[in-house]
């Protein structure tokens, strides 16, 4: 503490200082103690990530991110491993992977087994039930594209709704 019981000695400073540091001073500012913490901030991992805070709460609860840590006032911390673990999950949501698959590879992992097999068998897996996705919207399309010729010709038949659509001919699947 510097002369006339301020903290410096620039003599603009003309606010009094309090000698006891759990005094405040009127009108003075209360700033939080910085935390000490290892790991990050729910907010700082969605930053890093450009996984929401949501989502990063709904990997927690559904036991793919293991569970956070918690720092007295209960935030959540983070651990170096959470942000190479979203990039992983965000990969695999790409790829069209389900959050229970994701979680069954992440805890074949943690056991200590490599999980390549395991993945590999659903790649497959989503490659087939892709590959029949596309079969069956290129069937769609193929209606889609035949009501679109046939539109006027429709249009004057006599329906519950939309003759167009009513007297199409489905080929497969009933759709």
């Amino acid at each position: 503490m510097g002369r006339h019981g301020r903290t410096s000695d620039d003599p603009s400073d003309a606010r009094p200082v309090s000698r006891n540091p759990l005094d405040l001073v009127p009108r003075d500012r209360v700033y939080a103690a910085p935390m000490a913490r290892d790991g990050l901030l729910i907010g700082e991992v969605a930053a890093k990530s450009g996984v929401s805070r949501k989502a990063l709460r709904l990997y927690e609860k559904a036991g793919i991110l293991p569970p956070a840590r918690r720092t007295g006032s209960g935030y959540r911390i983070y651990g170096p491993e959470t942000l190479p673990l979203l990039g992983f999950v965000t990969q695999a949501r790409r790829l069209g992977f389900r959050l229970d698959e994701i979680k069954r590879v992440v805890e074949l992992k943690r056991s200590g087994r490599t999980p390549c097999k395991h993945v590999l068998d659903l790649v497959h897996l989503k490659l087939e039930n892709t590959e029949q996705a596309l079969t069956d919207l290129a069937e769609v399309r193929g209606q889609l594209r035949g009501l679109l010729r046939s539109w006027q010709s429709r249009r004057h038949r006599s329906a519950a709704i939309c003759p167009c659509i009513e007297h199409l001919t489905v080929v497969k699947g009933g759709r």
